[in-house]
Order: structure tokens, then C-alpha cells, then sequence
């Protein structure tokens, strides 16, 4: 008897422990998978291979971190770490890099301060990754004159297209 009674009281701690637990508040949040992340990339590298250009893509999850990061042959050394802050500037302010690049141009007081941030970086190629309004990662592209942003779309766009029936 004293055994179905420890049972029971276990059983009983058990389910107040764990309705405490969700009472609190369990967030559950949208995120990248591997293979998302990696069509983007493909999709970007593909749209800049297209247009003829050798550049480095990085996709960042919602935690900024690097999820896929490709280097094409013949692509700047400095491409690799420019896509990843661009990503990285992206997700930070749920908004194109470009923004923040037209921030800082215009003096914006603010934006000069955020230029210096670790990670940051002030130039287009970065965009968010979004599902309706929730920021789930961003891309950087590095590596054209001008093109990264339109890769970086290119890459977004090539699971949409997937996405798409």
C-alpha cells in the first residue's frame, strides 16, 4: 500500500512540476533548417555564377549563427567575411544592410554608432530571411559591383519558387 502511495505522490509532483513548467512559458519559434539554408546559398551562388561573378554567401539562422557559408573558386579572400556580417547586419535590424548603409551616408547619429558594432557591416548584399513578419536568418552575398543584393534575392526567391506549387 505504502508503495502505491509513493507512486501516486510521485506521479502527483510530477504533473504539478511540469504544468509549473508550461505555465511559465515555453517559446517556440520558427528557424532555418539545413536544407532551407542551403537552397538560399545555391540559389544565390547560382544567380551570381549566372551574371558572372565569383563570390562568397552566408546564411544565418535567427541566432546569427553561420548555418551555410560558401566560398566560390577565384572569390576574394575578403568576400567570405564581408557576406557573413552582412548576413549578420541583416538579422540584427530585420532590415537590408542597404538600409544601414544609407543610414550611416545620410548621418544618421544613430546608424554611425551602429556601423562599429562587432559583426556589422554598413553595405548592401544582407537581407533578412522572413516568414510573414518573423525574422527567421538573412543572407549575405559578397563578391560583385553592385549585384549582391540581387543574388542574395535570387537566393530567397529560389525557395519561394520551391515553396510554390
Amino acid at each position: 500500500m505504502l508503495l502505491k502511495f509513493n507512486n501516486l505522490l510521485v506521479m502527483t509532483i510530477a504533473a504539478f512540476l511540469s504544468s509549473s513548467i508550461c505555465a511559465q512559458g515555453v517559446i517556440t519559434e520558427k528557424n532555418l533548417s539545413l536544407a532551407m539554408a542551403q537552397n538560399i546559398a545555391n540559389g544565390a551562388m547560382a544567380k551570381c555564377q549566372q551574371l558572372g561573378y565569383k563570390i562568397s554567401v552566408t546564411v544565418v539562422d535567427r541566432a546569427g549563427l553561420a548555418i551555410v557559408m560558401l566560398h566560390d573558386d577565384g572569390a576574394g579572400l575578403h568576400t567570405s567575411e564581408s557576406s557573413d556580417r552582412k548576413a549578420y547586419t541583416a538579422l540584427t535590424f530585420h532590415a537590408p544592410s542597404a538600409d544601414l548603409e544609407k543610414r550611416v551616408h545620410d548621418n544618421d547619429s544613430a546608424a554611425q554608432g551602429q556601423k562599429t558594432y562587432t559583426r556589422v557591416l554598413a553595405l548592401a548584399g544582407g537581407l533578412p530571411i522572413k516568414v510573414g513578419n518573423d525574422v527567421i536568418g538573412a543572407i549575405g552575398v559578397s563578391g560583385t559591383p553592385g549585384k549582391d543584393n540581387v543574388c542574395a534575392q535570387a537566393g530567397i526567391d529560389n525557395v519561394i519558387s520551391k515553396a510554390t506549387p
